[in-house]
């Protein structure tokens, strides 16, 4: 599939109200990120720090940058300046970090808590019973340069409907309980990321408030193009 102006606005039609598209431009170059701009697009995901990094001079200021991988500790500070939402916050020691980071750059961080919502060993994601550690604690009390917005999760990569159904509204059960527990009457407290091209449709069923969709709308990936074939030096 190539990118396809008109494949991208089937999926915006078919997004339910309230529910936003991250447009996943992880591995694309500069060249394809302005032409979904172009189309109207300004919320954008990568997955890898120095990739956003190297993007973010390059394109229009006004991109709201979502951060959607495994995110490592010594890379936070490639990102701390400009992200616009860390969806996947997987432990306390990261959230910390991120506190820490954003801290020198006088930055309130929105993060969101990432749930092991799938059957694979793979994944990362905090449990409930940590997330509960975490949220009592008074050393999570003490942060001050992160706001956590919601959850976030991802589906084990399974033909079966029935399972991914599952694991979705189980991270919507992991939200609903943080919202009454811990963020009541706290607005900021409402986004459910979950669902990628080939889910979004039963992510959203399920209450997702956010969709990652990557190749669907940018078309299939060349994982062996190394970053300054992406941001080439210059730009």
């Amino acid at each position: 599939m190539i990118m396809d102006k008109e494949n991208y606005e089937k999926i915006l039609q078919s997004l339910k109200p309230g529910v936003r598209l991250v447009a996943v431009s992880k591995y694309k170059p500069l060249s394809d990120i302005r032409t979904v701009y172009d189309w109207g697009q300004r919320v954008f995901g990568e997955n890898k720090a120095q990739e956003m990094r190297a993007k973010h001079p390059e394109l229009p200021s006004d991109i709201e940058w979502h951060f959607i991988g495994h995110l490592q500790s010594n890379k936070i500070k490639y990102i701390a300046p400009f992200v616009t939402l860390i969806h996947s916050i997987d432990s306390f020691a990261l959230l910390q970090e991120v506190d820490k980071v954003a801290s020198r750059f006088q930055r309130v961080v929105p993060c969101l808590l990432q749930f092991h919502i799938a059957r694979e060993e793979t994944k990362f994601g905090f449990l409930r019973d940590e997330a509960e550690r975490m949220l009592d604690s008074s050393s999570f009390a003490d942060l001050k340069h992160v706001r956590v917005d919601g959850v976030m999760g991802m589906a084990t990569f399974t033909d079966d409907v029935a399972q991914v159904r599952s694991e979705f509204a189980g991270l919507h059960e992991e939200f609903d309980y943080l919202k009454a527990r811990y963020f009541s009457g706290k607005d900021h407290f409402k986004e459910i990321s979950m669902g990628m091209s080939e889910d979004y449709r039963i992510a959203m069923d399920e209450g997702s408030t956010m969709v990652r969709i990557g190749s669907s709308i940018f078309g299939p990936r060349d994982y062996s193009l190394k970053l300054d074939d992406l941001v080439p030096a210059g730009q």
